[in-house]
């Protein structure tokens, strides 16, 4: 029968496989009945539990923070615990780096000191998270339970309380770690060593964009920590390199010295000397911002810009004084020169030429004729007593002890210093008086007539020492022979007045005669009032030189008593350039003083 019902079969195949199609769908249609019922019944179980639950749904976190299973009181307080300790980290575009994870932050701060804290509390925002769970119909608060149970649309971000007085300050606290100033290349020498500090670029943020910044990324952010990226400006550092470091520290040692047309000091310059290539090396492979020390043979200066800052123009080193007369032109010339050199500085190794600062003289500069000596007489010569400044001045120098390199006495012997402590000079001939100062400080000239002398004032910083002091004599050598005669004699009826008032005298000379003869000049040196050396300074020859002596034999009154002021001298009257040979002259019967220049 077997093979019968085989036979059967293989001839109805279209009929079988209607039969296994039907049993297969009704098997699908079982599968897919159970499946809708159970789900049906997952999310009306879902519906109960999330209609039961009075703690928001798994998978639940505000701003980052886990609340799954927690009620609103217990959400509340974990993001009361949490957020404050919630670290923003401040990255900025400067670091150039391709990620945040492989950067350090620039800064980091916590969410309490942004001003995010407990005290704020956070009632409103766990609220407005609880309602969007449960606050839904049945059927949509049964779906939002399942989304949450699957992980989906669990996050919740709501709007952070921030205490404004709080972040003003963060700001102001990060502002002072981002922002810094550019660390220019500096250098500090040692004894036998530099002291080199790395340039370091500084970088400026922006404080209103600090701000926004921070509040827009920690108002949004669910991560742990809130990362800031912030643009920065780059503000460049002066650098050197070990060649221009050499350049600058090589050289000539230099004291620190004064500009007097700026009135300002002129750093020392020290010289160094270092392997530029050794130094370039070690500078390359520090850090910016670092500080190395590199060998260096180091040749200090004596005086630093420092130093000469605390003892400036502090004491003073030489003081000479002359008494000043004669014409109103002499004395005029003698006030001209002196304000000329007053006030001059020179620097240590300086020299002064007193041609170069006065120049040539001349009527156009305000020089007036005045007596003056020429070829062992005595004539009128624009600038004419100029020569007292500069003995006045040399006088001062040789007691500060300054090098005089040029010095030349006059051809006859003058009134005003010692034979062999003079000093005369010529602008046509070259005739100069110069002096270097050979200190180790700035020296400062000051030069003035007040009434009837010229003072003059060296001024400096005093290194000798206290105990030790000099002293200057003049000793006349050799006589000449006088010239013979003695006074040339001539009768004068006519050039007897001043102004209007016609003088009566006896005599007077025009020209003073003058001895012929060597002289040398010492310098003394005592420690403690003891002497210690005497020092040959000078010698100076004089030339002799005849007077000329005028009589005058009828001479008239003119001017009453009452036109010279009660207490006239012949000083306050005019100068008509001669001096008398007698004590008093007469005017209008009376005895007035003579006063000779």
């Amino acid at each position: 029968m077997e093979p019968i019902r085989e036979a059967e079969m293989q001839t109805q195949p279209g009929k079988r496989l209607n039969e296994e199609s039907k049993k297969n769908g009704k098997v699908w249609k079982i599968v897919v009945g159970v499946v809708a019922a159970a789900v049906v019944v997952f999310f009306g179980a879902c519906c109960i539990l999330a209609h039961a639950s009075t703690a928001f749904f798994p998978h639940t976190a505000i701003n980052g923070v886990d609340v799954s299973g927690l009620t609103l009181q217990e959400a509340q307080s974990r993001l009361e615990t949490v957020l404050p300790q919630r670290v923003c980290k401040i990255y900025l575009s400067e670091q150039n780096t391709v990620s945040p994870e492989e950067r350090e932050p620039a800064a980091s701060i916590t969410f309490a000191e942004l001003g995010i804290s407990p005290e704020a509390g956070y009632d409103g925002t766990t609220k407005s998270a609880y309602i969007l769970q449960h606050g839904k119909g049945y059927c949509s608060t049964g779906f939002t339970y399942l989304k949450s149970l699957l992980g989906k649309n669990t996050g919740y971000n709501s709007s952070l309380y921030w205490d404004s007085r709080q972040l003003d300050q963060a700001i102001a606290r990060l502002s002072a770690v981002l922002n810094s100033k550019p660390l220019d290349m500096a250098f500090q020498v040692g004894d036998h060593s530099l002291q080199l500090t790395i340039a370091k670029d500084g970088r400026s943020v922006a404080d209103n964009e600090l701000r926004r910044s921070i509040q827009n990324v920690v108002q949004v952010s669910s991560e742990p920590e809130a990362i800031v990226d912030l643009p920065a400006e780059i503000l460049p550092a002066k650098a050197l390199t070990a060649q221009q470091l050499y350049d600058q520290l090589h050289g000539e040692v230099r004291n620190a010295s004064y500009d007097s047309a700026t009135d300002s000091i002129v750093p020392e310059q020290l010289g160094a000397d270092f392997d530029i290539a050794a130094v370039q090396k070690a500078m390359d492979e520090a850090a910016p911002g670092e500080t190395l020390t590199v060998p260096a043979d180091i040749q200090q200066p004596e005086v630093t810009a420092a130093d000469l800052k605390a003892v400036l123009f502090r004491d003073v080193l030489g003081e000479a004084k002359t008494h000043v007369s004669g014409s109103a032109g002499r004395i005029g010339n003698v006030k001209l020169s002196a304000q000329i050199i007053n006030g001059l500085v020179l620097n240590s190794g300086e020299t002064f030429s007193y041609n170069d600062t006065l120049g040539e003289r001349t009527a156009e500069k305000g020089y007036k004729p005045a007596p003056a000596y020429v070829k062992g007489e005595t004539v009128d010569e624009v600038g004419g007593g100029i020569c007292q400044t500069t003995t006045t001045l040399y006088n001062a120098v040789i007691r500060a002890e300054l090098t005089v390199v040029s010095r030349k006495s006059h051809s006859m012997i003058v009134s005003y210093v010692e034979p062999a402590l003079d000093a005369t000079v010529d602008y046509k001939s070259g005739l100069d008086f110069t002096f270097t100062n050979t200190l180790n400080y700035p020296i400062y000239i000051e030069s003035y007539v007040d009434g009837d002398s010229v003072t003059v004032n060296i001024w400096g910083v005093e290194e000798r020492a206290a105990n030790r002091t000099i002293a200057f004599t003049s000793t006349r050598t050799t006589d000449f022979v006088w010239k013979d005669p003695l006074y040339v004699q001539r009768v004068d009826d006519v050039n007897c007045k001043v102004r209007n008032i016609n003088v009566v005298y006896k005599q007077k000379t025009l020209t003073d005669p003058h001895p012929g003869f060597t002289a040398q000049s010492y310098k003394h040196v005592y420690i403690d009032g003891v002497e210690q050396s005497v020092e040959l300074l000078n010698t100076s020859v004089y030339g002799p030189a005849s007077g000329e002596l005028i009589h005058a034999s009828d001479c008239t009154i003119q001017a009453r008593p009452n036109e010279v002021p009660t207490g006239s001298s012949w000083a306050t009257l005019p100068n008509i350039g001669i001096a008398f040979t007698i004590d008093t002259y007469t005017l209008s019967g009376e005895q007035w003083p003579y006063y000779p220049y």
